[in-house]
């Protein structure tokens, strides 16, 4: 895909204001980006899986930014460019290990010549920022699905990249809201909408319940599947993940049916002896809804290693599908 550049720097409203801490840290975390991008960084991410087997070759870094940002392998800071170091250092990006060594306490991924900040690997944490496969696939649906927008909202934005990349790409009118229930992923996407040269507006909202004002389009990449750990990026709640994506279209379709709008969500669908699980679920929501809409397979298997976990014992298959919902004013 191709990403045109603005026209000026764009500036970011972060709402509700920001501790002094967060807010250095968050021009630190530009500094960072910055320098990356000048010096050409590029890193794709990958799955979990891959990921955890391309550190079981190696463990040690060449000392380049892809290995220290990217697959996030320790590194002695003499290995690497001093101002990478310092700069990480100021961002509080990296940590001295009990052994000796330092690691980067995040991981910064491209998507074409965009750069986003999100957490390092693994993602154990509740509050982790996930970004990997599934934010390409969702990042490419809503280029081949949108091609202008008025007021749009990234719903669960993680680290923004639906938003930013869209607001790159596409004419948006109005303006942006990124929001998410995660204060940490609220600070990244603060950060990689800056770094981007996009003017977002973030927001703390639990689904759509903190937004005010009219909204014309919904974008939401959910988290989908059963976590017992209850990690906010993964964890979709029940019915095999669905729960939090037929909630999405539920609340969404009810506030959006005030006026008219647009819901246009990437999710994952567990498969039960054929039947896609997800889908089940939302058409009676479509239904009370009134919507039209779009639903499409765009992947037929994903996070196959879940299929071993106790919860989907009886799951074939998890597919990566889009739904693309318009809800007409009733008004």
């Amino acid at each position: 895909m191709h990403l045109h550049a603005l026209a000026a720097p764009s500036s970011l409203h972060v709402e509700h204001g920001a501790a002094p801490r967060r807010a250095a840290r968050h021009a630190e975390l530009l500094r960072l980006g910055r320098y990356l991008l000048e010096t050409r960084y590029h890193f794709t991410a990958v799955t979990p899986d891959t990921h955890e087997r391309v550190l079981a070759r190696s463990t040690e870094s060449s000392g380049s930014a892809r290995d220290v940002l990217g697959w996030n392998r320790p590194f002695q800071p003499a290995a690497i460019p001093q101002r990478l170091f310092e700069l990480m250092l100021s961002a509080e990006a990296c940590e001295q290990r009990p052994d000796g060594a330092w690691r980067a306490t995040l991981r910064c991924s491209s998507i074409d010549e965009l750069l986003f900040f999100h957490s390092a690997f693994p993602t154990r944490e509740r509050d982790a920022v996930f970004f990997g496969p599934d934010s390409y696939r969702f990042v490419r649906a809503l280029l081949h699905t949108v091609e202008r927008a008025e007021r749009v909202v990234d719903l669960g934005c993680g680290t923004g990249a639906g938003g930013i990349v869209l607001a790159r790409s596409r004419e948006i009118r109005g303006h942006l809201l990124l929001t998410d229930i995660n204060p940490r992923a609220l600070e990244l996407a603060a950060v990689n909408a800056e770094l981007n040269g996009v003017e977002a507006h973030v927001q703390h909202s639990d689904v759509l319940s903190q937004v005010e004002g009219d909204v014309d389009l919904v974008i939401a990449n959910p988290p989908y599947l059963e976590d017992g750990e209850g990690r906010l990026y993964r964890d979709g709640g029940a019915d095999l993940g669905c729960a939090l994506s037929v909630r999405i279209a539920l609340e969404v379709g009810q506030r959006l049916a005030a006026h008219g709008g647009r819901l246009v969500m990437y999710s994952g669908a567990p498969v039960v002896e054929g039947e896609d699980q997800l889908l089940r679920s939302l058409m009676p929501v479509l239904r009370e809804t009134h919507a039209r809409f779009a639903y499409a397979e765009l992947d037929p298997d994903i996070f196959g290693s879940e299929l071993a976990r106790p919860a989907y014992s009886g799951v074939e298959r998890i597919a990566a599908v889009l739904l693309d919902a318009q809800f007409d004013s009733r008004s």
